[in-house]
């Protein structure tokens, strides 16, 4: 088999050759038609995370040790299954959930296997999507996607299930607050798709890129607001009216946090999900008189992305622009993710 592999931290993916894997157990084998390719894998491929302060959260401290196949988007289909594997969808394509856990801790027990202190996330502490074949740990994680573009069902198994999962922490939406989503990227956009399929409509979008404007409408939001300007706060009282009930932060770094916190409303909510990296400093006293939440959001559970797909089945997610190109230009996709470039999403065509 082939695949694109980190061999030097903050360095191009280079290819490699290895024998194809051999399920055991409950495991599957995929072969990989697509797998997106997501911003997280700029930080993973620089070997670390922003903790600000000078800090870093390094890969090696995750678990991962070089050579790394990254790609959490995987989509393929299933060719191979392990002796104890149980109905196995032999043939048939599917999306793979790829945010696996240890399998038997409380948390991976009750379906929140995002939430397992010992993850074995694909493409993170086990080989990922950015290979012609995968392995998947057991047939539970495989979603029927049929009947959705394949390239962009892909994109589902994170930016669309890391969206969703933090827009329904905003529920109950009132119809008549606003939702300020900071960022126009891939996952930016991918959030809007996710308010508006959940019936919400006053949604504003910030970002330091005006070009990306045209593609936030595009995608459903109502206003848009230069989030580098020296009166972003002015220009995003003006197109809400005033205070904010709820946003969602796909940049997650400390001018946008520092954005959000100062136009929620009493009782606002604040869900984080990017991970660029930093810290603040919060005066404890007026969050808890202004009631505000803050909360951390990451990817989501295996029945969140069947909900996200039971969505897009009804046709109620817009999808987004999705440009395929070949494996070998997943090195060059990360540098232009890396430098804001890139509008919609890339998914590379791995068979």
């Amino acid at each position: 088999m082939q695949s694109f592999d980190v061999v030097e931290w903050g360095k191009p993916l280079q290819s490699a050759l290895k024998a194809t894997p051999v399920p055991i157990g409950t495991e599957v084998l995929v072969r990989i038609k697509y797998c997106g390719v997501c911003h997280s894998d700029v930080h993973i491929r620089d070997g670390y995370f922003d903790l600000g302060g000078g800090k870093k959260f390094r890969m090696a401290d995750r678990g991962m040790t070089l050579p790394v196949t990254l790609g959490h988007e995987p989509y393929g289909t299933v060719i191979a299954a392990g002796p104890d594997a149980k109905d196995v969808p032999l043939g048939q394509d599917m999306l793979v959930f790829p945010w696996t856990g240890c399998g038997s801790c409380a948390r991976c027990l009750e379906g929140m296997d995002n939430h397992c202190m010992a993850p074995r996330y694909l493409g993170v502490q086990r080989p990922g999507g950015y290979a012609d074949h995968l392995i998947v740990p057991h047939a539970r994680y495989l979603v029927d996607v049929k009947g959705l573009d394949p390239a962009w069902a892909a994109t589902l198994a994170c930016s669309g299930l890391t969206t969703y999962s933090a827009a329904v922490k905003l529920l109950p939406l009132p119809k008549d607050e606003w939702v300020l989503v900071l960022g126009a990227g891939g996952l930016g956009l991918s959030a809007v798709a996710m308010l508006r399929a959940l019936g919400h409509e006053r949604i504003v979008v910030a970002d330091l890129d005006p070009a990306k404007f045209a593609a936030a409408k595009a995608a459903g939001a109502a206003a848009t607001v230069n989030a580098g300007a020296a009166d972003a706060l002015e220009q995003l009282k003006a197109a809400t009216g005033g205070m904010i009930y709820g946003a969602l932060d796909l940049v997650g770094a400390a001018a946008t946090f520092q954005l959000a916190y100062a136009t929620l409303r009493k009782g606002g909510r604040y869900i984080v999900v990017g991970l660029f990296g930093g810290e603040v400093s919060i005066s404890i006293v007026p969050t808890i008189q202004r009631a505000i939440m803050i909360q951390g959001s990451y990817v989501g559970s295996p029945q969140e992305l069947r909900d996200v797909v039971a969505l897009a089945k009804a046709g109620k997610i817009k999808a987004l622009p999705v440009e395929t190109r070949p494996g070998e230009r997943i090195s060059e996709t990360l540098d232009q993710l890396k430098a804001g470039t890139l509008i919609g999403r890339v998914v590379a065509q791995m068979a």
